[in-house]
């Protein structure tokens, strides 16, 4: 893995990316693409927080398997990430990490935010911003079928997306915070579609936008 890394961006490069505390709250459709790819470019230490278990319904989502049905996503995703390197540091979190949770940010240099709570979203740009650490977070990818129109932007630039205009709302109404924050997102008018629905294509896409802004912001410093 070293070897194909190392000539695109250099040996003290691939050390920084190596020593980065990531932490991934959500690995469904998004995170867990995220969640590979940070795997295959070489963090070796990711604090993963998910409650979920895997159903039937996720099989069109990576690490759901006919095997994995009622494990949870979590278990998983720390099997996958030791057959793929031994050394990696995965500390897995089963719970729901909201306003009320007793958790200590201080200890990661980036926070990946896959999850799909408005609530919990804002807590983690708001702890972000107390303990200046960079985040990234995902706005709507369900309901979407281009993942050329998947790219990186700004909350304030995409409140025509629903979920980035809910964001938006709850922190400037809830919590007086009026920043921008940086965001994967989709330029893709999303389809009405209940239960929302997802297409790998897409949501695998918007996971590895995830991981690219984190492993380049590394290396660019």
């Amino acid at each position: 893995m070293k070897e194909r890394l190392i000539n695109l961006f250099g040996e003290s490069n691939l050390e920084k990316i190596k020593n980065a505390h990531i932490l991934l709250v959500g690995i469904g459709g998004v995170g867990s693409f995220c969640f590979e790819t940070l795997i295959r470019c070489g963090v070796e230490n990711i604090t993963v927080i998910d409650f979920d278990t895997y159903e039937e319904s996720n099989l069109n989502r990576l690490y759901a398997t006919i095997d994995t049905l009622g494990k949870k996503k979590i278990d998983t995703a720390l099997i996958r990430a030791k057959s793929i390197n031994e050394n990696v540091n995965i500390n897995v979190l089963d719970t729901f990490l909201d306003f009320n949770s007793d958790f200590d940010f201080s200890l990661y240099d980036y926070i990946i935010d896959a999850c799909d709570s408005v609530p919990a979203k804002a807590n983690l740009i708001l702890n972000a911003k107390k303990y200046n650490k960079k985040i990234i977070v995902s706005l709507g990818i369900g309901n979407r079928v281009c993942p050329e129109l998947v790219c990186k932007s700004t909350l304030k630039e995409n409140l025509s997306d629903p979920l980035g205009k809910k964001l938006n709302h709850y922190l400037i109404k809830k919590c007086e915070f009026f920043d921008d924050v940086n965001v994967i997102c989709s330029k893709e008018k999303p389809i009405k579609s209940q239960p929302i629905s997802s297409y790998v294509c897409t949501t695998s896409v918007a996971g590895i936008y995830l991981s690219d802004y984190v492993i380049k912001d590394i290396i660019n410093g």
